[in-house]
Formats: C-alpha cells, structure tokens, sequence
C-alpha cells in the first residue's frame, strides 16, 4: 500500500461554533473518572459525594490540588451507599465516590487542527454510539497519545457516568469533538494534511502494511454495521486487521486499540 503524495496542510478555517452542550449536570462515579474531574481545570464540579471511608483519600487528592482548582470545588458530603447506587445504578462499580459536574465546554474541529504538528493521531467513529465503546477508545486513544476523538453530533453517545467510568479517567484527559458532518470533516482534515484510514474488515490489505507516518485519521465504524458507504468513498485507504482463526473479529473499542498501537509502533522515534 503506497501512501499518497502528503498533501500540503493549509490553515484551517472557523465555519462555525462547536455543536452546543446539552444543559443540565451529569454524574460521575469511580476513582479515576472523579480523580481526572477534579485535575482538569476545562471541568466544573457542582458537587462531590463519598461514603465516609474515602473521606480521607478524597481529602487529600484535594489537598494535592492547586489553590485556585481547589477554591473552585465544592466541600464533598458524606452519603451512604445507597444513596450512591441510586445515583450510578443498582449495578455500577461507583467505588464509593461520585461527582456531579456540569458538560464540558465544546470543542471545535478547528480548534485541534490549529497547532498539529507533523506527527498527529485522530480517531473518527462513524456512528459508534455504545456508550462502554465509546469510553474504552477514548481510554486507548489517550493511552497511545491521540490528540481528539471526532464524532458526529447526530447519534452521539451521551457524555454520562457509563462512558466516564468505561473511559476510565479518559473523558477529561482528551478531546471528544462533535461535528456536524463527518465527511466535511474529513475533507478539512485532507485540507491539514491528514490520511484518512478507515477500519474494514472486508478489504484486502492489512494495516500493518499501511504508512502510518504523519499525520492520520484511523476512522472507526459501527460494530455490526461498519462504515457507511459514504464514509468509506470519503477515506483515502481501507484496510482490515491482520485477524485469523474462528472468531477474527474484535469489537469497535478493541479494534480501535489495536488500530491505535499501530500507529504507535511505526510512530517510535
């Protein structure tokens, strides 16, 4: 698989805000999601609730902050246990600790397109919206250095406490875009000088024997679906995972990771 000729990256422009926030608050349960809540400076917390044995803990990751990230967040209240399950759900593994916060403030796709450098890595779902996969790549896409996850606005997965505690801290460590169109975006992406690679398991070549040098977008489809035809015209090369055996397919979020390794391999310096 050759690579194209690199394209010559132009200076994106602003065609408008980030699609809007929706209102309200949303809850954040377990340790590392609630840590990277209250690390990121972007988050406001309205509210911080623990069962009296992580007081202590608790304390001191607040202690641990800079006086005016602490001077920002509330004092935590003790609650029982209960009062936590109703909050996650009967079945969520919420660790005794919750935050409630407010969305955060949105992202524009020309905002990660204005200062990349020669080596960037994107990832773009193309209506992925399983909550739990929609975490899990964005806990891989931060682990592997991804500087956004791009998804369209439509069909989104909501930002809740599911994908935060399957994002494991993730959802404040990286950008999640929302955009409008995904194939306009990845034409302004082609504009910056971006390969556009989409994931398909029906193709003939491999990733591994793909150039992933540079600038790249690995575009992710829908698990079962895949990617949408027009999606797929929109990339600028297919390729399937080396898989084999009886079971040679991966869920969206694993096939992400190693899409995301990939990358990371032929990226070492």
């Amino acid at each position: 698989m050759a690579k194209p000729q690199s394209r010559k990256p132009s200076n994106a422009r602003r065609h408008g805000k980030p699609a809007p926030k929706p209102k309200g608050r949303d809850i954040l349960w377990g340790w590392h999601a609630v840590a990277m809540a209250l690390l990121n400076d972007k988050r406001r917390i309205t509210g911080l609730l623990s069962t009296s044995r992580n007081m202590e803990e608790l304390g001191q990751r607040l202690d641990s902050l800079t006086d005016s990230r602490r001077e920002e967040i509330p004092e935590p209240k003790i609650v029982e246990k209960d009062t936590l399950d109703s909050l996650a759900g009967p079945d969520a593994v919420h660790q005794g600790i919750a935050a409630e916060v407010l969305p955060l403030p949105g992202v524009a796709i020309e905002d990660i397109l204005e200062n990349v450098g020669e080596r960037c890595l994107l990832v773009l779902l193309d209506q992925v919206t399983d909550p739990h996969n929609v975490g899990a790549i964005l806990r891989s896409a931060s682990a592997f250095g991804a500087r956004a996850v791009i998804a369209p606005d439509r069909n989104a997965a909501p930002t809740t406490g599911v994908l935060a505690k399957s994002a494991s801290g993730a959802l404040d460590a990286i950008d999640l875009v929302h955009i409008t169109n995904l194939s306009r975006t990845m034409e302004q992406l082609r504009d910056a000088g971006f390969w556009c690679i989409g994931l398909d398991g029906e193709t003939d070549g491999t990733l591994d024997k793909a150039d992933l040098k540079g600038r790249i977008a690995i575009v992710m489809g829908a698990e079962g679906s895949g990617l949408r035809r027009l999606t797929r015209e929109n990339c600028d090369l297919l390729a399937r995972l080396p898989t084999s055996g009886p079971v040679a397919t991966l869920n969206v979020s694993a096939a992400t990771a190693v899409a995301l390794y990939e990358y990371a391999r032929q990226n070492r310096d």
